[in-house]
């Protein structure tokens, strides 16, 4: 049977009874949504890319030692991984950023203004991204497709009419109903998508 037809539970059962190349299959089945998680939430690729590295190696080694038991729902294991080395990154960077000022005067290193995000910022800002995700997921297909391309991959309005085969002034209409449609479901949700 082809690897490439089986759903995730029984990859992730073949590749713990030895088959190597279902691993592979996982991998480029979920990088897209997973890396786009990770950038969404760290907004620095070559730090997203390194997140995403280390999101795998863990999710290797997590399977080879047994420790996976979302069953059915391994996208959902690898995010929360991606997730929880996120916030440990944070947390070495907040340590990172205290440096003692030996001389006594201002001390310009250990301005809390000047340092990363604390922990109860990426938690805010997590929560944040989590809430606009549920809503972009809840617009109808063709408003998530623009939304997705513009905001997660980056592409110009030119190269979204190109790739979904509409006008430019079609994918822009897309674009106004879902940020219309978004409004409207954060007033009927009563979400608060503030950072501060």
């Amino acid at each position: 049977m082809n690897l490439h037809n089986q759903d995730d539970y029984a990859l992730v059962e073949q590749y713990i009874a030895g088959d190597k190349a279902c691993i592979e299959v996982l991998i480029s089945r979920h990088k897209n949504r997973v890396y786009t998680y990770i950038l969404l939430i760290v907004r620095n690729p070559q730090l997203a890319e390194d997140v995403f590295q280390d999101t795998f190696i863990k999710v290797i080694k997590s399977l080879n030692k047994g420790k996976y038991y979302d069953k059915g729902k391994f996208l959902s294991w690898v995010l929360r991984i991606a997730h929880n080395l996120i916030i440990d990154h944070y947390r070495k960077q907040k340590l990172l950023n205290t440096v003692p000022n030996e001389s006594g005067d201002m001390d310009l290193f250990n301005n809390r203004k000047l340092s990363e995000h604390n922990v109860e910022e990426a938690m805010v800002h997590d929560q944040v991204m989590s809430d606009v995700r549920m809503l972009v997921d809840l617009l109808p297909d063709d408003q998530k497709q623009v939304v997705y391309l513009r905001h997660y991959c980056g592409l110009s309005f030119k190269e979204i009419a190109d790739q979904t085969g509409v006008s430019i002034n079609t994918a822009l209409g897309r674009m106004r109903y879902a940020l219309i449609n978004m409004r409207k479901m954060v007033k009927d949700k009563q979400l608060s998508l503030t950072m501060s």
